[in-house]
């Protein structure tokens, strides 16, 4: 499908005219970045907005902004905080937007579950999340996920073999490409599953943007990504956007009417991506191993007994 909005559309501009009065959202990581422009766009239409986030304090800006938004505690790599979470929320759950991620964390660490951390909070965290809220998800009408994801996943496909790296070294870049390929394949999963109850699920690339997801990169990487110059200083290259900008597309697949009844696909630039094949050369696109639906359903398969057991 394709949509009247480019690259350069806000998240506010995606959103004109569209009256989200009554709907509710949940926004993961929605105290920073990405999230608060996801936070700030559908509250602005309406919506009545939870922002989960590990310090609820640091929400407090968008909590006084508007009165609708509310913010709840949860780290998505430990399971307790996941069932806790959970087990409080009350109601109907209109908009889940899966928006919380790591990146590229130095050296290889595991969260109590035994998965490596990015794996655990890009994908396990919200696949227990989701699963969680199913019943909320259902009672809502016509209720959809968003998950996002990333161009890195065009590196790497899931590696069912050893997807914590405990055979083969660790490399910060697979593991977060993993990790975005993964959220991919949630999003199809969910496509496959609960499209009977009314919910559809897709994925979606912001783009390049200047957030606090890079914190854990280095200088000669953020120079690579030709993000900082030989002093240090942050630049911006005109293939970067704003906040405003990369929150268009997870607002466009959250909530606006163009993607009723449209599911199990992937967004960037708020077009409708092609599929391609993923490998060192693409910079754009879909990788086929993402969207393949065996892999969406082994990836369920191995990840649910996990999920539910956090989730006991």
């Amino acid at each position: 499908m394709t949509t009247p909005f480019g690259m350069r559309a806000t998240a506010t501009e995606v959103l004109e005219g569209t009256d989200l009065t009554g709907r509710r959202a949940l926004v993961t990581g929605g105290a920073s970045g990405l999230g608060t422009e996801t936070v700030r766009a559908l509250a602005a239409a309406g919506a009545h907005v939870t922002v989960a986030t590990r310090d609820p304090r640091a929400a407090d800006g968008l909590v006084a902004e508007f009165p609708q938004v509310r913010a709840e505690a949860l780290d998505l790599a430990d399971p307790d905080s996941v069932r806790a979470f959970c087990a409080a929320w009350s109601g109907p759950l209109d908009m889940l937007v899966a928006n919380a991620g790591v990146m590229m964390l130095p050296d290889r660490r595991f969260n109590a579950q035994g998965w490596e951390t990015q794996l655990a909070t890009n994908y396990l965290g919200h696949f227990s999340l989701a699963l969680g809220l199913l019943p909320a998800l259902r009672e809502a009408d016509r209720a959809r996920v968003v998950t996002l994801s990333s161009g890195a996943h065009l590196r790497a496909p899931f590696d069912f073999d050893d997807p914590h790296f405990e055979r083969r070294p660790y490399d910060a870049f697979t593991a977060y490409a993993r990790s975005k390929t993964a959220d991919v394949l949630l999003a199809v999963g969910i496509q496959r599953r609960w499209a009977e109850y009314g919910i559809t699920a897709n994925a979606c690339a912001p783009g390049w943007i200047h957030t606090n997801l890079t914190r854990h990169l280095d200088q000669a990487t953020m120079r690579a990504f030709g993000a900082m110059d030989e002093h240090g200083e942050l630049v911006t290259p005109d293939y970067y956007k704003t906040p405003e900008q990369g929150a268009a597309t997870t607002v466009l697949l959250a909530a606006s009417p163009l993607l009723d009844g449209i599911g199990g696909r992937y967004f960037e630039d708020n077009q409708e991506s092609p599929v391609v094949d993923g490998g060192p050369e693409p910079m754009a696109g879909v990788a086929r191993w993402s969207i393949d639906p065996v892999a969406a359903d082994r990836l369920w398969e191995y990840a649910q007994p996990v999920a539910l057991g956090a989730l006991s």
